[in-house]
This record gives C-alpha cells, sequence and structure tokens, in this order.
C-alpha cells in the first residue's frame, strides 16, 4: 500500500512539473498621436491612429496599426479636403527589460505590409480630385515603458512608403513608390 501511495505522489509531482506551462499572450492597444515628415509638402503634419497587437513568448508578436493624418498635403483652402490613411499588419520583435509584469521598458522593431491611401479633393492649388489605395509597408523602432502592469507610455518613428507597379506585365512587382513619409508617433499603452 505504501509503494502505491508513493508512486501517486511521484506521478502527481512529475505531472505537475512536466506538464506544459499554459500560453499566454500579453495583449495591448495604444492610442497614439504624430508628427508627419519628409513628403515633399508641408512638415510636421498632425495624425492620429491606434495600435492593437499582443507579444507572444515575451519578444516576438504582431500589430494591427491605424492612422489617419488629415490635411495632410496642406491647407483646405489650398488642396481642398486631403487625407493619408494607413492600415498595416505588422511583425514586432522586442525585449522586455524588467519583465513582461509590473514596471518595465520593452525596446521594439517593426515592419509590415499594408494599405496606404491618399486622397485629394480639389483647392485653390490642386484642383483635381484624386484618391489612390496603394499596397504600402512601413518599418520603425520604439520603446514601450510602463509604470505598472497595465498602463504606460509608447513612443516610436516609423517610415512609410507604396509600393507601385510599374510594369505591364501580371506580375506583382515591389518597385518603391514615389509616395513616402516619416511618422513620429507618441502615445498611452494599456495590456
Amino acid at each position: 500500500m505504501r509503494r502505491v501511495f508513493k508512486f501517486f505522489i511521484v506521478a502527481g509531482v512529475a505531472a505537475l512539473l512536466l506538464a506544459p506551462a499554459q500560453a499566454r499572450a500579453e495583449g495591448y492597444i495604444s492610442p497614439w498621436v504624430a508628427a508627419n515628415s519628409g513628403t515633399g509638402f508641408d512638415n510636421g503634419r498632425a495624425g492620429f491612429g491606434l495600435q492593437a497587437g499582443a507579444m507572444g513568448g515575451g519578444i516576438i508578436g504582431g500589430e494591427v496599426d491605424f492612422g489617419y493624418s488629415p490635411s495632410f498635403f496642406g491647407t483646405q483652402n489650398e488642396f481642398g479636403n486631403n487625407s493619408v490613411i494607413d492600415l498595416m499588419g505588422n511583425v514586432i520583435v522586442g525585449v522586455p527589460v524588467g519583465g513582461t509584469h509590473g514596471a518595465g521598458i520593452r525596446p521594439y522593431l517593426t515592419a509590415g505590409l499594408g494599405l496606404l491611401r491618399t486622397q485629394v479633393d480639389g483647392g485653390t492649388i490642386a484642383r483635381v480630385s484624386s484618391s489612390n489605395n496603394d499596397f504600402g509597408w512601413n518599418a520603425g523602432a520604439g520603446v514601450m515603458g510602463y509604470f505598472s502592469d497595465h498602463v504606460g507610455l509608447r513612443g516610436d518613428i516609423r517610415y512609410l512608403r507604396n509600393i507601385e507597379n510599374n510594369s505591364t506585365s501580371t506580375n506583382l512587382d515591389f518597385d518603391p513608390g514615389s509616395f513616402h513619409f516619416w511618422r513620429a508617433s507618441i502615445g498611452v499603452v494599456i495590456r
């Protein structure tokens, strides 16, 4: 009887030690404001948006980035209603310094692909209406700093560029497009 009892205790302890840990993803959402520059137009145009994602296994994850920049190309008098919208799916790689709970920082690199939409509707300088839905990419770096388990600040800088297909073939061509800009953003991050 004693052997059976020891067997169950040893088997139970071994099962607890060898059982796989529950997988947990560190999800987050981050509303942000930004300054855009490098467009060849007025620098420092404001934008705002939202990033939502999750870090699995501590260092690698994915996120969706949505940005909206009204009056991106200039004032409404000059360019009419004009804007840039980006919607990108990104891979994010970041190492948590101080762990994934409580206060700490996470520097990261990110890159992804998605939609880059530009729109210009009239005005005194641009008397044409134009909207383009282009395939685009972005790459950047930043840092998330947490004050507690759930709240912190996030800042990053990203380069966004469209991809255009200049060839007459039906193959997708990843030539860099002529539309590109930098975005520096800061926001609250909630995990």
